[in-house]
């Protein structure tokens, strides 16, 4: 295959990290644009506005009070999934990295034009815009933690779970639109939880099982052999759950 140029933009994560070392081990990746996370300000705002105050009040308490607890009791079941994927986590060499306050910016668009990548990998960024999107002529892929278009939004798997849709728990590699997880899709994989994994792993394992996924999207894209195609069923956006939402869920559902 001839050299290609292939561009990550993301935010710095652990499925950000595993992606970047697989794809750079595979297929080499020139430059991974790092955007800013949103201010916790302006993002608690936005999301009153869409949702109400007491929606988001009850996702900021689950937030707080419980969500520590959980990544620290789910430390050592994230450290075995990843071990036993054997995933690269290590940080993203500092070479390859160049830092945005906003993946949206004009300085994203310039930069892009100048590389002129022949594929463009996101993982992690907010909504990317019309003229990101439209500023180079590749495919953009994505790697999403649910089903799509059945659980859009975060967090696909825990609420598959707790909707007792478990054949609907999985990862998606999708192409990137001007919408929310709504790009025609590429490779979709179910995954089974253990009773050891709770909110906090249930994403581990569906980017675990993504990362082999995108490897085979890199390789049709870089080949000009995507098949995308629309994904069946109804779609809706899913949001953090509240407090209350996740006790009813655990105590009801066992989904923990």
């Amino acid at each position: 295959m001839e050299h290609k140029t292939i561009v990550l933009l993301a935010v710095d994560c652990l499925p950000t990290r595993a992606v970047y070392h697989a794809v750079d081990k595979r297929f080499g990746v020139h430059k991974v644009i790092l955007e800013e996370k949103e201010s916790t300000k302006v993002f608690i705002k936005r999301r009153i506005k869409r949702l109400g105050f007491l929606k988001v009040a009850g996702q900021a308490i689950f937030q707080v009070l419980v969500v520590p607890f959980l990544n620290r009791s789910s430390a050592d079941r994230v450290a075995q999934i990843i071990a036993e994927n054997k995933l690269n986590t290590a940080p993203i060499p500092s070479e390859k990295i160049i830092q945005t306050l906003s993946i949206n910016d004009a300085y994203v668009i310039e930069a892009l034009q100048q590389m002129k990548p022949d594929l463009v990998i996101v993982n992690g960024t907010r909504i990317i815009s019309k003229k990101v999107l439209a500023a180079v002529s590749c495919p953009f892929i994505n790697m999403h933690v649910g089903i799509t278009p059945m659980y859009r939004g975060v967090h696909g798997g825990y609420w598959a779970l707790a909707n007792n849709d478990a054949e609907n728990c999985g990862v998606t590699i999708h192409l990137v639109d001007a919408g929310i997880d709504t790009g025609k899709v590429l490779y979709q994989q179910k995954i089974s939880v253990s009773p050891e994994d709770n909110f906090s792993s249930y994403p581990v394992l569906q980017f675990a099982a993504g990362v082999s996924l995108i490897l085979k999207a890199v390789e049709d894209a870089l080949t000009n052999n995507l098949r995308p195609y629309q994904s069946i069923g109804g779609s809706k956006l899913w949001y953090h759950p509240t407090i209350g939402e996740y006790l009813v869920n655990r105590f009801s559902k066992r989904v923990k």
